[in-house]
């Protein structure tokens, strides 16, 4: 029998259908809690897949993280909490379309347009695997560094106001990076004196503190009014879809492409993926000053992308057995639990079963639709309870979360102290976004320009003798001259006074 028939009839199973249904809606829960990452979900599921065989396994695990990115959008769009790193990207927009009543449009567009980029990715992996596989392994600490730059460059993008505050929040991202032991002489660095801190300072906690205290603060203090959290009955999540798709065509399919490059790149992953595209489609939008105002066209590309790059973190997975990201570091010690040895040989010896796990890809973003169709419905009741009620409700799910990164009390101290850092920042027009991004990306900056710079006998020249390294470090350039050049210009003219002095 041909292998991709194989493959079907092991996916159209009864019993996986069922297991994946199952997967999904324990991904939605998951997703939709402040805290409770993708990651988590697949780590979580991890002792389930003991008992499956290898299909269902791996279904479990791809329906689930599917799921639990899309559902992150939930809570960011109603109130203001991203659930996942990847919704902390365009939360700003969808929270903002909320409150002017577009609800629907905005839950909708997360919801059709991650299908559609999951959807994309999953016919390039199934076509395209080996090929950008081998490209990705084209890739060292130099090409990684470059890309870690490019995001930072995202993060002052992607910031409303002005350029120089998202500077400073990037950098105090950048600084919150730094705590914890030096990877290179291994002395602990800021920890004043706390054996937690040798360990660093975890970008979940702090992005829960950053986006969720901060918002109870404000509704404590009174600056966040009740109507505020209000909206109107949630209609059809499918109205008005088919016209965004046919505006957006172009930032569909840009996203999606962007999303799978992003995603194969070994340490990449949904949440960077977001982030630069949102900073893109930003960069290349006809209304620009509308980004961060309440914008459907960021939502659009972030989320068409997150979920794109989800099906490209499995290409150098599959292919070679090389982790594209944490989740698939899990994915393949299950496989190889299973006895499906991640790498070339996969492909000559078990066929069918790389066909299956394509297939399984494609059904979880058809299952997204009618499963996120139900999470939609049922969360918007979480508008309608009071708010003296719902205050302690989520201020517990934040407990919860960040207690739940190492099981410790430290991860809740974190997200308060960050909750009010970002409360303080933002009543001063500093965007606390960047500050998340320059967390996540201080690390893989620093840990791949060490490496680079001691093979290189500290020669920085290096970072261009590689093409693609060459490449990536000219557009890091330009990007960074077009920024500087736009600030200078952007400055307002010298006003003379009438004895020829300048004002």
């Amino acid at each position: 029998m041909d292998p991709l028939l194989q493959g079907l009839w092991l996916v159209l199973d009864p019993y996986n259908l069922m297991v994946m249904t199952l997967a999904g809606l324990f991904g939605m829960f998951v997703g939709a809690m402040p805290g409770l990452t993708a990651t988590m979900a697949t780590a979580l599921l991890v002792p389930v897949t003991f008992f499956m065989a290898p299909v269902p396994a791996v279904a479990v695990i791809v329906t689930a993280t599917a799921m639990a990115i899309f559902a992150g959008d939930i809570p960011g769009a109603l109130i203001r909490i991203p659930g996942t790193p990847a919704s902390a990207a365009y939360v700003a927009d969808s929270y903002k379309l909320t409150q002017k009543g577009k609800a629907e449009l905005v839950l909708g567009s997360c919801l059709v347009f991650s299908a559609i980029g999951g959807i994309f990715g999953s016919i390039v992996l199934a076509l395209a695997a080996p090929a950008l596989a081998e490209i990705s392994l084209k890739f060292s600490s130099f090409e990684f560094f470059w890309i870690a730059i490019f995001g930072l460059t995202c993060a002052i993008f992607i910031s409303t106001g002005h350029p120089i505050k998202g500077v400073v929040s990037v950098l105090l991202g950048l600084f919150l990076a730094t705590v914890g032991i030096d990877p290179t002489a291994g002395q602990p660095r800021f920890n004043m004196g706390s054996v937690e801190l040798m360990g660093g300072v975890s970008f979940i906690p702090v992005m829960i503190g950053m986006f969720a205290i901060s918002e109870l603060l404000r509704w404590v203090l009174g600056t966040r009014k009740l109507e505020e959290l209000k909206t109107k009955r949630i209609g059809s999540v499918f109205k008005g879809q088919w016209e965004l798709a046919k505006r957006y065509k172009v930032n569909v399919a840009r996203s999606s492409v962007l999303g799978v490059i992003i995603g194969f790149l070994p340490g990449a992953g949904s949440d960077i993926a977001a982030w630069v595209t949102y900073a893109i489609s930003k960069k290349f939008s006809k209304e620009p000053e509308k980004f961060g105002t309440g914008h459907i066209e960021g939502v659009i590309d972030a989320g068409a992308a997150n979920n794109s790059a989800l099906s490209g973190a499995w290409v150098p997975a599959l292919v070679f057995g090389i982790p594209g990201d944490s989740i698939t570091a899990i994915v393949i010690g299950v496989l190889y639990m299973k006895g499906l040895n991640p790498g070339p040989t996969l492909m000559l010896n078990q066929p069918e079963m790389l066909y299956a796990i394509f297939i399984v890809f494609l059904l979880a973003n058809l299952v997204m639709l009618p499963l996120g169709w139900g999470a939609i419905k049922l969360f918007r009741y979480v508008l309608n309870v009071p708010r003296e009620v719902l205050m302690p409700l989520i201020l517990m799910a934040c407990i919860v979360g960040s207690f739940a990164i190492n099981n410790s009390l430290f991860g809740v101290g974190i997200m308060l102290v960050m909750g009010i850092v970002a409360y303080f920042m933002e009543e001063n027009g500093f965007p606390i976004a960047p500050a998340i991004l320059g967390l996540v990306l201080g690390e893989l900056i620093e840990s791949n320009f060490i490496t680079s710079m001691m093979k290189a006998n500290g020669d920085f020249l290096v970072f261009f003798e590689r093409p693609i390294s060459a490449c990536l470090g000219v557009l890091v350039i330009l990007a960074w001259g077009w920024l500087i050049w736009s600030g200078i210009r952007a400055r307002p003219p010298l006003v003379s006074d009438e004895e020829g002095s300048t004002i």
